[in-house]
């Protein structure tokens, strides 16, 4: 596999960890926020 292509796999993957822990986060934040109700 050619360098560039490699970075490129690895910084997808990075997106969608990110996106995932946000989507996580954003989930306790409002179970957090219906909590406080």
């Amino acid at each position: 596999m050619s360098k560039e292509k490699e970075g490129k796999e690895k910084s997808k993957k990075k997106e969608a960890v990110k996106s995932l822990k946000e989507k996580r986060a954003d989930k306790a934040l409002k179970r957090k926020n219906r909590s406080d109700e």
